[in-house]
């Protein structure tokens, strides 16, 4: 167990600081969270020499490329916003677009290669049109005039320190990690611009809110002539070189057929699809997806569903496919069951089951160039899984498709549990758009919304994780989980709620919160809340549990500690043991750590020592130090620290 550093105040960040390595994924959520604070950043700090529409894609794609290929070891400058400490994920992917907006504004020499950030962005790309930030007044214009003036490492001195709010020590520390050659010149540089940082929030500066213009159209004609008459030429060679056959035909985007097994065969005939009657699920022993009626407007498009079925036996290389950990994405070993065939905003999607799988395919309306295919497994899915399935997302929205039996549906903000519901529409179980999660104000998580539904004798939360089924959202003691419904759940999960975006993508089942301990604070500051997040997924294993510490008057909870696959804070092992570093408001340091209720004793050795008997450790500390936590249950078996 590796010690966390918390600030007592404002509000918590949401990840910890002291994790010596940063895994993927937390910078792919640092990433996205943050998205436009970052590419605000690389634009500023890129040369405005550059012109505004190359600056503009150049910052997206700095930005994109900060995300690490594997776990990378966190930088020891700490990422700090108005609100107090930041993530190391963000940490990370904020040292990597400085440290690339730099390079790109290095010259080009003629006797060395150029580093990807010193040529045109491959991504993101636009044609035909050239993209600019939004005007700004004649003081937005006077600061860009003097940041131009700048060193590339003067413009990022001056934006880490208005932009990212950070001390002169750390933005030298920042800077000398990106590579800048003398981190002082560049803050002096900086100190000779007047402090208008307040301008860098301007649209001015916002490479994610654009106008657009035509590019030159006379040059484009000629080009399009030049390729016209390309094309043509490669129309009339295919024509002579190709063989006879069938082509692509009646299965749209599939890919040819490369063998006539005659089961596979069947399995691709829509006249095969099983389909559930409409009142199955009232009479059946098991309410899950095998007993969801066929619902839509086109379940009788046998065109549509044959290319559907064409297309998850052979995807060809146009299709898009995505399949959650541990899904195979085979084709159909016999005829699967048709749950939804129809038109959703501007796409015509079919979502099939057999039984170990639900596959959603989808094409547009106006044809099948741009097809998807989506796997999940869901296999031991409960009625208390079975509620939903993701139909499609657009504009930042999701419709979801429910299961027969769910009466009601509505929306809720999972991070503000008194702001109530917003009911949703159902027409034939196809619920009104609504706005996914995590939305962003001010580059922090302020919402998240969850999908909210009713059978008659329950009501249950699912969140959207970017998979086909939504998670079941509980809470309580593992073993005796309850779905996060009633006012005191919905209290437990709402300083929580925005880290559920570490988990997205992982083929999760469910995510439970459990409130295993609550700590009185040293020098009369109140009582900390311990809780335990654990996202189970389908697959069984690999299931991502987080220890996370709140203060009083924290917003938001702190992560101390985290493990992967492990059966920590689950129904197989409901014990857990975390410490944290904390600072109080005197001043003072400690080590704090708790267990849940079957804890007899806790120690603490290394940098640290000390032991407490029950269930609370608070030993006095000196900032940075670091120890070992162990812990004695009730029963006699010992334990580890989280993490």
């Amino acid at each position: 167990m590796q010690p966390q550093d918390v600030a007592p105040s404002p509000a918590p960040a949401s990840a910890s600081p002291a994790d010596p390595v940063v895994d993927v994924e937390q910078a792919e959520a640092a990433l996205v969270e943050h998205y436009p604070r970052l590419v605000r950043l690389a634009y500023l700090v890129l040369p405005p020499g550059l012109g505004r529409s190359r600056r503009v894609l150049t910052s997206h794609a700095l930005a994109q490329r900060a995300l690490p290929r594997n776990r990378t070891p966190a930088p020891v400058i700490p990422a700090q916003s108005t609100g107090g400490a930041v993530d190391p994920g963000y940490a990370l992917v904020r040292l990597r677009v400085v440290r690339t907006a730099l390079e790109a504004c290095l010259p080009l020499r003629r006797r060395a290669w150029p580093t990807w950030s010193q040529l045109p962005p491959l991504l993101p790309q636009v044609r035909g049109l050239q993209l600019y930030p939004r005007s700004g007044g004649a003081d937005e214009l006077a600061l860009d005039q003097r940041l131009s003036a700048l060193s590339a490492a003067g413009r990022a001195a001056y934006v880490l320190r208005g932009l990212e709010k950070l001390p002169d020590d750390e933005v030298r520390r920042l800077l000398h990690a990106a590579g800048a050659a003398d981190a002082d010149a560049a803050l002096r540089e900086a100190d000779e611009v007047p402090g208008q940082y307040a301008l860098l929030g301007s649209v001015a500066f916002d490479p994610c809110s654009l106008q657009a213009r035509p590019t030159d159209l006379l040059r484009r004609r000629r080009h399009a002539r030049a390729a016209l008459v390309a094309g043509a030429a490669l129309v009339v060679c295919g024509a002579l070189l190709g063989l006879p056959g069938d082509g692509l035909g009646p299965d749209g985007a599939a890919a040819p057929p490369y063998a006539q097994n005659p089961a596979a065969q069947a399995a691709l005939d829509p006249g095969r699809l099983t389909k559930a009657g409409p009142a199955a699920w009232k009479t059946s022993a098991r309410t899950d997806f095998s007993v969801w009626p066929a619902r839509g407007d086109r379940t009788g498009d046998r065109a549509l569903l044959r290319r559907a079925l064409a297309v998850w036996a052979r995807p060809g290389k146009a299709v898009s496919v995505s399949a959650t950990p541990g899904t195979p994405t085979g084709g159909p070993s016999g005829p699967p069951r048709l749950l939804y065939a129809g038109t959703v905003d501007h796409a015509r999607v079919v979502i099939l089951h057999d039984g170990l799988r639900l596959v959603r395919y989808a094409e547009p309306k106006d044809g099948t160039a741009g097809a998807a295919l989506d796997f999940t497994r869901t296999d031991g899915a409960r009625r208390a899984e079975a509620n939903a399935v993701v139909l499609g997302r657009a504009d930042g929205n999701i419709r979801y498709l429910t299961a027969p039996w769910v009466t009601k549906a509505a929306a809720r903000d999972l991070a503000d549990p008194g702001a109530g519901t917003t009911d949703l529409t159902l027409t034939d179980g196809v619920t009104s758009p609504l706005a996914g999660p995590g939305q962003e104000r001010s580059g922090t998580c302020a919402s998240w919304n969850v999908l909210q539904l009713t059978d008659g004798s329950h009501t249950r939360l699912m969140t959207d994780l970017g998979e086909l089924v939504p998670a079941r959202v509980t809470t309580g003691r593992p073993g005796s989980v309850k779905d996060a419904a009633g006012a005191e759940a919905l209290r437990t999960w709402a300083p929580y709620a925005c880290s559920l975006g570490s988990v997205r993508g992982q083929g999760v089942r469910s995510v439970n919160a459990w409130e295993f301990a609550t700590q009185p604070l040293p020098d009369a500051s109140g009582s900390a809340a311990w809780v335990c997040t654990r996202a189970e997924t389908w697959r069984g294993d690999g299931a991502r549990v987080l220890a996370q510490f709140r203060t009083p008057g924290g917003d938001r909870g702190v992560v101390a500690a985290k493990a992967q696959d492990v059966p920590a804070c689950g129904k197989r092992d409901p014990q857990v043991l975390a410490g944290v570093l904390w600072k109080s408001e005197g001043g003072h340091w400690y080590l704090l750590a708790a267990g849940g209720s079957d804890t007899e004793s806790i120690s603490a050795t290394g940098g640290i020592t000390g032991s407490a008997d029950k269930n609370l450790l608070t030993v006095k500390a000196e900032q940075g130090a670091r120890a070992e936590l162990k812990a004695t249950l009730e029963d006699g078996r010992k334990i580890s620290g989280l993490g």
